[in-house]
């Protein structure tokens, strides 16, 4: 994942001073890190069932829609409040630096749905236990969840167990 790396450009001192952000656009900006990106978050997942890709506005809609593309399947964005024109669920939780929430359609998963949920960055989990939650919600079992970078000092996926999660690049 040398090369995934290696389209990873740091921002220090953003958003706020101390952080260091994960920039991904030089990634998707390359079409061949691009393909080997998406290629490698669902290769794990091809013989597993899956009905749907959920990706989380706003950089999860990339990625997500690129797997589930990939995988044959449909696509379910999570999106934030106000943006979806029909009957939503929503959910509100805590952020590294503040509170969001996000709202998805109530008939777009169902109890017949097996869901991969996809992200850029597994940071602190809230937004991907926040739509794990919301998915379950509907319904639906989450198969796994998978993200291009995880930063595994802040320990996110402890609060996504008992699911599975595939990360490609680790800080």
């Amino acid at each position: 994942m040398e090369r995934l790396r290696n389209r990873i450009r740091d921002i220090p001192d953003f958003p706020k001073p101390g952080v260091v952000y994960r920039d991904i656009t030089p990634l998707v900006r390359d079409p061949a890190a691009l393909r080997l990106a998406v290629h490698e978050l669902v290769h794990p997942f091809f013989r597993d069932g899956l009905t749907a890709v959920v990706g989380m506005e706003a950089r999860g809609f990339i990625f997500g829609a690129l797997a589930a593309w990939e995988l044959g399947i449909g696509f379910v964005p999570l999106r934030k409040p106000g943006k979806l024109p029909y009957d939503v669920h929503s959910i509100s939780y805590d952020l590294e630096y503040g509170s969001e929430s996000l709202e998805v359609h109530v008939d777009a998963l169902g109890p017949e749905d097996r869901v991969l949920v996809v992200d850029d960055v597994l940071a602190t989990g809230g937004t991907a236990q926040a739509s794990c939650a919301l998915i379950e919600r509907l319904g639906a079992r989450i198969a796994a969840c998978a993200f291009v970078v995880e930063l595994d000092f802040l320990q996110g996926r402890r609060r996504l167990e008992p699911h599975r999660v595939h990360s490609l690049v680790h800080y």
